[in-house]
């Protein structure tokens, strides 16, 4: 039988790493031992570097944003560069993922993932989440698996949220700097099957002298009927988020005391965003085959103000509003002959974005005349434009799962994805550049994964695979200058181990190489990702344990290590400015079901090079985080949270950028190389109230 604390796990989380192979996050599930906390992936994980984390890991994260729950993910970091509402900064496997480029995210099959994204490639904005409802997260790391497509290179992250809560929940939080929360949700059953409604309310200002001011409504309703393998469930989502941006700050005015460390150098900044979104999904399963069927409408809105060079006539808006809507459906039949198991899935996924976005000049959040660029040089950036782009895919794909003898077992695939994108310019006249026009592409995608053992409960894993990410549909479209290619392909490997030999202890080590056709870099004065045309390469390893001690105390410790290199020579140089080098992370949970329970977690992010030559780097960032809970009746507990406990003054994140205006100064500088940073916050406190009714 399997455990009902593994029934806590949707099934198509879990049921996604089994060994027979099914569709996309939809496996047939063999026997599995589970723990009290964490799910052992021996004779079921693919590859090293894939994993599953459950409530109670989820539950214990000690966070100030949403996003950061992400950083469950081994070796991944979550770091924020400007208000509250924007989507986050990600780093992981020698990545500077901006807001989300080569990293595909999902919540229930929806993408999160925003393709030709005003602000950037990619964006992944993970605020309308709301923690509580989540029942588990599957990372799988590198482009090995058939059913991840786009933006899933150094890896990618499935969001589960539960169909039903056990009862009513209610959750109250306050806090420094203007924080507070509030939570409801509760999953009464109706006719046959339950009714999920959540309301999430909060603010925070931070320690900002322009507080951020960030107001957030988030709104989930969910109908789900069936069981964990037979059902289907519809959801309606919507969220809604303003806030004030605090941006990096120039380190030498800081150094020089020109402005404060919480100062803004543009008060205007800051934006608006919204998310509605309409879902569906259908499962269906017998002992020879299991079907999945998602379908979704979502509807997202920004509009952002953000003036990274500081001048008074340098503030810009980016606008992107959109329609993306798509369907996935997979089907697996599990099969036996010649005395071997095996399975093999075929599945689709079709989608199209609908949009319409801008970048046009502005002071203090009002348009101005447009500042622009030399339509000669396509390298010059022009500060005015206009499109509306028709963007959409079709990806197919293919898994065979075989059992070849009881330590040896393969899972090939092969994708391909098609997709259109489709550009008109509808200011052409700001910059000169007629950026109309439709362009197809097409890429295919080989995978492979071989699973040795196990042997005294350890697995040995090689895997390989191409994957591909798409390029914004305006430079795919562009009228002058140089194409970027629509798709660009990678390449990559890994050899690891996974082993629980010891009692308790949950061990995985991976050793990782990522080729990139064409590197696409962050432009931090300019608000956006270029694609550089330069390969790229990154080689590194990972070393992950999760050590249940005993029945009250839990230890997670991670380890990673990465070099990044351009390929290709340049003058600037062949480091690859903001790609991460080295993470490591430990977290202590203590918990035993009884009054009192508690959280540790140490996280430090390494030093980064800034620029081509490596001649300007970041420092490292160490923060401490933790919590306190004590539990007043069976129903009702409160929990202490504090956040940088250590008080370091250290940077959430720095860049390098070529010019900029000085505090109190008309003129900018001097072309060159600048240091800005944002800072992290100082040591602050929350209490929170949760109680089931």
């Amino acid at each position: 039988m399997i455990s009902s604390r593994l029934l806590s796990l949707p099934l198509i989380a879990l049921s996604a790493i089994a060994t027979r192979a099914a569709a996309d996050d939809v496996r047939s599930l063999p026997e599995v031992e589970v723990s009290a906390s964490r799910y052992s992936l021996i004779g079921i994980a693919d590859s090293a570097s894939e994993g599953v984390a459950g409530q109670f890991q989820i539950r214990n994260r000690v966070v100030a944003r949403t996003g950061e729950l992400l950083e469950v993910v081994p070796g991944l970091i979550v770091s924020q560069h400007s208000g509250d509402g924007k989507a986050n900064q990600y780093f992981l496997r020698g990545f500077n993922l901006d807001h989300g480029i080569d990293f595909k995210m999902s919540l229930d099959g929806m993408p999160i993932n925003q393709r030709s994204h005003a602000h950037g490639q990619g964006w992944a904005d993970l605020n309308p989440l709301i923690p509580e409802l989540i029942s588990s997260i599957h990372y799988r790391k590198g482009p090995y698996y058939a059913a991840d497509g786009d933006f899933a290179n150094a890896g990618s992250a499935n969001i589960y949220y539960t169909n039903k809560i056990e009862s009513g929940l209610a959750s109250f939080g306050l806090g420094q700097n203007g924080f507070y929360r509030t939570l409801l949700a509760d999953a009464p059953k109706f006719k046959d099957g339950n009714l999920l409604y959540a309301l999430e309310l909060s603010h925070y200002d931070g320690p900002w002298d322009n507080p951020d001011n960030y107001n957030k409504l988030n709104g989930l309703l969910r109908y789900a009927q069936g069981g964990q393998s037979n059902g289907f469930n519809l959801t309606a989502m919507a969220y809604s988020g303003r806030w004030n941006s605090t941006d990096q700050i120039p380190w030498n005015e800081y150094k020089q005391g020109l402005i404060s460390r919480w100062g803004a150098m543009d008060k205007s900044s800051g934006a608006w965003a919204h998310r509605y979104s309409l879902s569906g999904e259908w499962r269906s399963a017998d002992a020879d085959s299991s079907t999945l069927v998602q379908a979704y409408v979502i509807n997202n809105y920004l509009d952002l103000y953000s003036n990274f060079e500081y001048g008074a006539n340098s503030q810009f808006n980016q606008r992107d509003s959109r329609v993306t809507s798509g369907i996935n459906a997979s089907r697996t039949l599990n099969m036996s002959g010649l005395g071997k198991e095996a399975a093999n899935t075929l599945g689709v996924q079709i989608q199209h974005d609908q949009i319409q976005n801008g970048l046009f000049s502005s002071r203090q959040r009002t348009r101005i005349a447009c500042q622009i660029g030399d339509p000669s040089d396509p390298t010059v950036t022009e500060q005015c434009r206009r499109d509306r782009i028709g963007q959409s895919s079709i990806g197919v794909y293919a898994e065979n799962h075989v059992h070849w003898s009881d330590w040896f077992r393969t899972v090939a695939g092969v994708r391909g994805d098609y997709f259109r994108f489709a550009n008109t310019s509808l200011e052409t006249s700001l910059t000169g550049v007629n950026n109309t026009a439709t362009v197809n592409d097409f890429i295919a995608s080989p995978k492979l994964n071989l699973v040795f053992g196990p042997w005294k409960k350890t697995e040995y894993y090689y895997s390989a695979g191409n994957g591909y990410h798409s390029n914004d549909a305006r430079g795919v479209t562009i009228g002058s200058g140089i194409r970027a290619n629509g798709l660009v392909r990678t390449f990559g490997q890994e050899v690891g181990v996974r082993t629980e030999i010891i009692d308790g202890l949950q061990t995985t080590l991976a050793i990782f190489q990522l080729d990139n056709a064409s590197e696409i870099i962050y432009i931090g004065d300019a608000g956006r990702t270029e694609d550089s045309g330069r390969r790229s390469r990154r080689t590194g390893f990972e070393f992950n344990n999760y050590f249940k001690a005993n029945r009250w105390l839990t230890i997670d410790a991670d380890y990673a290590i990465a070099r990044a290199r351009f390929r290709d020579t340049a003058d600037e140089g062949n480091y690859i400015p903001g790609a991460v080098e080295g993470v490591a992370s430990i977290a202590a949970i203590v918990d035993d079901g009884g009054a009192y329970s508690g959280s540790l977690q140490l996280r430090h992010f390494g030093p980064r090079p800034l620029t081509g030559d490596n001649a300007l780097r970041s420092n490292g960032t160490t923060t401490l985080n933790g919590k306190l809970g004590y539990r007043v009746s069976n129903d009702t507990r409160i929990e202490f949270i504090g956040f940088n406990l250590l008080n370091s003054k250290q940077s959430a994140i720095d860049y390098a950028v070529d010019s900029y205006t000085p505090p109190g100064s008309t003129t900018p500088l001097p072309d060159g190389t600048y240091r800005v940073f944002h800072p992290i916050e100082p040591i602050n406190f929350r209490v929170m109230l949760i109680t089931r009714y």
